[in-house]
């Protein structure tokens, strides 16, 4: 069909076949930040700081290092006073465009692309400009405060033919609300954050054009805006544009566009106080942009949910408590490999995707206990793969066995795949409230024979031959489905 430029024309887009089969995405975090790589560790991830003091402690405590130059913008804060001892009170954070770029040789995107393939990877997202403004490909439209402010390879376009090359879809994350290169005030709280986006022609000719400009040149899959998007703009306009271009690519739901008269009115205390507790209470529940806006799924941020959600949903997280690469990150920080997968595997249950983030350093390389991370979820998903890749939830996503073991659900035309979330300890187990279809065929995802199984009171005992070594999860296919 041919998408109009209103919201009742794209709402009838329908989320494609290959996003809700992919599953896995990951997502790359690489600007200007990766060169002071500096966010304090020490008060948990973005949810912990924010549910315990508030958006403010959460502006000044910034875990995520991509937002360096807005930390250091906060006099006294972490990252202000890092900035201060290790570089001067008068150093310009654009100054780390030149490491950036001198160390930008020894990038080698097939590497990042094989790596990807090998954790498993569906599609791929690039943040092609985060809110620093950093370009990261040769815009035909510069910046018109930093003429000179992008990579000096085409890091979009090198990346995107490596990635698509290996039958992995692409997408590109843009910094839609945000350019700190057009405002030097920072963003203190979560009432700022829908102000401080800049308001005039200019900017909003700026961001559309890299939209198009993205879109035109390198064929994305993905569209992935982040915080909202500058009003004045029917954004509508650019998801016809994108899906009468590519039908069956997807957009995100961070395109809410806050008005001149909200901006205006939340520098009232009595407001700006409401707002900022209204916004956290939204974020808490993983809710990240404002409603009322087109998308093809939600993106809730170090966060999942509950329950089978009926709208398609994508978890976005870093490995660790950063989406950039940051020095202070110990191992301890990051998830490990069981962690990943049983995430993973809660997030598929509940009709969702996992777009997990690497933070690479200057120069490429990523740090080797996030290619540790990834490669071994991709490990499990070579033996187990079938239970994740293109199922769809079943009627319930949570069980239990009879000893305690969580469980859950995901399922195919005809199969119910049961995920145990620990190593059964002996050779049999059951998995409670389900009774198998006669004639039922159980087998343990990685071997080929049948498994014996018999009703047991209200459940299914299944007895495994043996005693499994340890796994993340273990996958039990069931065909025909039980009910």
């Amino acid at each position: 069909m041919e998408y109009q430029p209103t919201k009742e024309s794209v709402d009838r887009h329908p989320v494609p076949a290959w996003y809700h089969d992919a599953k896995f995405g990951i997502f790359i975090h690489w600007s200007l930040s990766c060169v002071p790589a500096f966010a304090p560790t020490d008060k948990g991830d973005i949810m912990d700081i924010l549910r315990k003091g508030g958006s403010r402690a959460l502006f000044a405590n910034q875990p995520y290092s991509e937002w360096y130059l807005n930390s250091l913008r906060i006099k006294g804060s972490p990252a202000y006073e890092h900035h201060v001892k290790t570089y001067g009170a008068g150093f310009d954070y654009y100054n780390f465009a030149k490491d950036f770029n001198a160390a930008l040789d020894a990038w080698d995107p097939a590497g990042w692309a094989e790596l990807f393939k090998q954790a498993g990877a569906g599609y791929v997202v690039l943040v092609a400009k985060h809110h620093d403004g950093f370009l990261l490909w040769p815009s035909e439209h510069p910046n018109p405060m930093r003429p000179d402010l992008h990579a000096s390879r085409n890091i979009v376009g090198e990346l995107t033919e490596e990635v698509k090359a290996r039958g992995m879809r692409m997408g590109f994350y843009y910094s839609s609300p945000y350019d700190w290169t057009f405002t030097s005030k920072p963003i203190t709280d979560l009432a700022m954050s829908l102000v401080r986006v800049p308001g005039s022609d200019e900017y909003r000719a700026y961001a559309n054009s890299h939209w198009y400009e993205l879109i035109d040149r390198y064929d994305p899959s993905v569209l992935w805006s982040d915080i909202g998007y500058p009003d004045g703009v029917n954004v509508n306009e650019i998801f016809a544009y994108f899906y009468n271009k590519t039908p069956d690519g997807v957009v995100n739901e961070r395109w809410g566009q806050t008005s001149g008269l909200m901006r205006t009115l939340v520098h009232i205390p009595g407001i700006r106080q409401f707002t900022n507790w209204y916004a956290k209470r939204l974020w808490l529940q993983g809710h990240t942009s404002l409603p009322g806006v087109h998308y093809d799924f939600v993106t809730p941020e170090y966060t999942s949910f509950s329950e089978v959600s009926e709208e398609k949903w994508e978890c976005v997280r870093g490995i660790g408590k950063s989406f950039g690469y940051n020095r202070q990150e110990v191992p301890d920080d990051f998830l490990g490999v069981s962690e990943l997968v049983r995430l993973l595997v809660d997030i598929v249950s509940k009709n969702g995707n996992l777009l997990l983030n690497v933070g690479p350093k200057a120069g490429g390389e990523i740090p080797e206990v996030q290619v540790d991370r990834i490669k071994g979820v991709g490990a499990w998903l070579v033996v187990n793969g079938d239970a994740i890749y293109g199922t769809r939830p079943w009627k319930r996503a949570e069980g239990r066995t009879a000893d305690g073991t969580d469980v859950r659900f995901t399922s195919k035309p005809g199969s119910l795949f049961a995920i145990l979330m620990e190593t059964p300890r002996g050779p049999e187990t059951t998995i409670e409230s389900l009774r198998g279809a006669d004639g039922m065929r159980v087998e343990l995802l990685g071997h080929a024979e049948a498994l014996d199984w018999e009703q047991a009171g209200g459940g299914i005992k299944v007895h495994l031959d043996r005693r499994l070594p340890e796994s993340p999860a273990v996958c039990l296919k069931m065909t025909p489905e039980p009910v």
